[in-house]
């Protein structure tokens, strides 16, 4: 059956109600998130299990006007703010947003495709990001000083963000340094012993911490473009806090396994031996991202078992045996071109997170599009992002109040922006076909 509703949010409704026959990780998913701003934790959905840090930003309580108001009344008002605003204002949508809010959005894209519109409207006075926490950051830290990035839920986080603090990478630094040598100072062939590299859904001070070390930050798109870079300068790359997307590019690039020790920042040296960090090539941080640590083998082989002839993509975040068995793998910006470019009809299985993946299934009626995990679970954090919220920081903006600005301090923003810097200059080779 085609999809033509992309909205996982009244998918919810039906399944909570007993009107679809789907399931979900989590019935609480289909009440307002404001039930959970006031408890420790990252909300219902693929990250409820994380261990969230102490100290993690919590939201204030949301007017009872919008906690009360319905999907249409907060559209009219979203949009009538918009309206008063005009370009003082631009809405950024992450491609993992529920469809009630990307439908407001000015720009919509991953993380990197964001922060660069950020980047190309300075003369907006508010930049409102609708995504997560470090995402708001790089915003920050690619907007001018005068210009304002709010959060519309100060509980949107990231669990695989938060698994690299910055106390556990500059201990992780030491003791590299202690097993490897002095880590500032370049070998016979010009080579330091590590180049730090941070996956861009890393925190500002993670990304600042790179960036005093001469390191590098990448995203899914460039990571091997940016591992060349880092292995130009360094024989070994530490790599965080994304575990799959390290591994999953560095073996691509012919990097035995061997030679990828995991680091985990709860043992001495990482849970490694010095011998064996001497020889690595990759040191992989013991990070993870839950949507796409939902994704196995065994919905590949039900796919194709179900759907003869099924193209399965799924996002380099996955487990390396989920990549290895599928058809391609690639950013959400790669999965929607190659959904987009498909020119007969065509059975997509794609393992990504489930707001992209129905927003596309409607988009492309002549495909099917489908999950491949059967379980409606989306990503906690970017779920924290609702409506309610969305149009209470534009109401506020209106009234001259500027809510839940994110700010990232100048001693981090500088080292961070130089390593973002390096990024933007390390770009994929152009393919022509």
């Amino acid at each position: 059956m085609t999809l033509t509703d992309p909205s996982v949010d009244h998918a919810l409704r039906l399944i909570v109600t007993g009107a679809s026959t789907e399931e979900t990780c989590a019935t609480d998913l289909a009440a307002g998130p404001w039930n959970f701003d006031a408890v420790p934790g990252y909300g219902p959905g693929s990250s409820m299990g994380d261990v969230i840090p102490t100290g993690s930003p919590r939201q204030g309580e949301l007017p009872a006007a919008y906690r009360e108001a319905d999907e249409a009344e907060l559209h009219d008002r979203i949009r009538a703010a918009k309206e008063t605003l005009g370009e003082r204002v631009v809405v950024l949508g992450h491609f993992y947003q529920r469809e009630e809010v990307v439908r407001h959005a000015d720009y919509v894209g991953d993380s990197f495709q964001l922060a660069t519109a950020a980047k190309e409207h300075p003369d907006a006075e508010a930049i409102i990001f609708c995504g997560v926490h470090f995402m708001a950051e790089t915003a920050d830290l690619l907007s001018g000083p005068d210009q304002a990035v709010i959060l519309p839920n100060l509980a949107a986080g990231c669990s695989m963000a938060d698994m690299a603090d910055i106390d556990q990478v500059e201990e992780c630094w030491e003791q590299l340094a202690d097993a490897l040598g002095p880590l500032d100072v370049a070998d016979a062939d010009g080579l330091v012993p590590v180049i730090p590299v941070t996956y861009m859904n890393s925190s500002a001070a993670i990304k600042g911490f790179v960036g005093r070390h001469g390191g590098i930050v990448c995203t899914s798109s460039n990571a091997r473009t940016v591992l060349e870079w880092a292995f130009a300068r360094g024989r070994r790359v530490l790599f965080f806090p994304d575990q799959h997307l390290g591994r999953n590019t560095a073996k691509a690039m012919g990097v035995p396994l061997a030679q990828m020790p995991m680091w985990n920042p709860r043992r001495p040296l990482g849970g490694s031996s010095t011998e064996e960090l001497q020889d690595s090539r990759v040191i992989l941080w013991h990070g993870f991202c839950s949507v796409h640590r939902r994704f196995t083998v065994a919905q590949i082989d039900q796919a194709r078992a179900e759907h003869p002839g099924v193209r399965v993509i799924v996002h380099p975040e996955c487990p390396m045996e989920v990549v290895d068995a599928a058809d391609e793998a690639g950013s959400t910006d790669y999965i929607r071109k190659a959904i987009a470019a498909a020119t007969e009809p065509t059975t997509f299985a794609v393992g990504t997170e489930i707001n992209l993946v129905r927003r596309l299934a409607a988009q492309y009626p002549q495909h099917e599009v489908f999950c491949l995990d059967p379980v409606v679970c989306p990503c906690s954090t970017m779920y924290r992002i609702h409506p309610g919220y969305l149009a209470w920081v534009l109401e506020e903006l209106v009234a001259g109040r500027t809510p839940n600005r994110i700010t990232v301090a100048t001693d981090v923003a500088d080292p961070a922006r130089v390593a973002l810097e390096r990024m933007l200059a390390a770009r994929p080779p152009v393919t022509v076909a």
